[in-house]
């Protein structure tokens, strides 16, 4: 196990996107607010279950039954009013939504496995399911993407995935990802 390794790359410079981060993009807006979007230090992001570039353990895929695995974050900037997570795949045919959960209390900055923050709010993903959606494909990367926002979501409970992206792109003022190669 040891120490968990911390994500330093910048998540805006992945050559190959993802369904998530092409609609948060999309939705954002060109011009000055992406642009300082770029220049932004990432959040940190890491788990003492996943490594950055490592595999996905089992337990945490459709094979496993402990959910989520947990996933702590810092250096979230001053200012930020909610946090949200978006779990998907990064395919290069399009992937697959797997998680999204919003609203978390800015406070926050870590999320045990196989649990939701008090307070937050689950959106539904690619496959209309509302709450963790374990990955499938074992040779497929999964994005853990933690996004500060500059107000909460406010939507309910199963709200529609185009929706609450593009809420989230429009309040993101800073992101860091952790990524799982592949699922063991």
């Amino acid at each position: 196990m040891g120490q968990p390794k911390t994500s330093t790359r910048r998540p805006w410079h992945t050559p190959r996107v993802a369904v998530a981060t092409a609609l948060v993009v999309m939705s954002s807006g060109c011009g000055m607010a992406s642009a300082e979007r770029l220049q932004l230090e990432p959040i940190s992001v890491s788990s003492p279950q996943v490594r950055d570039g490592g595999p996905l353990p089992s337990d945490y895929s459709c094979k496993g039954s402990v959910g989520n695995p947990p996933l702590r974050w810092s250096r979230v900037p001053e200012g930020t009013k909610s946090v949200a997570i978006v779990v998907d795949s990064n395919s290069r045919t399009g992937g697959e939504v797997n998680w999204v959960v919003f609203d978390i209390d800015p406070r926050t900055n870590e999320l045990p496995e196989g649990s939701v923050p008090v307070s937050a709010i689950e959106g539904s993903t690619t496959s209309g399911k509302v709450g963790y959606s374990p990955p499938c494909d074992a040779q497929e990367n999964y994005r853990f993407t933690v996004y500060a926002l500059t107000g909460k979501v406010e939507l309910r409970k199963g709200a529609l995935l185009e929706e609450t992206l593009k809420s989230i792109a429009d309040k993101t003022i800073a992101w860091g990802r952790l990524t799982a190669a592949h699922i063991e």
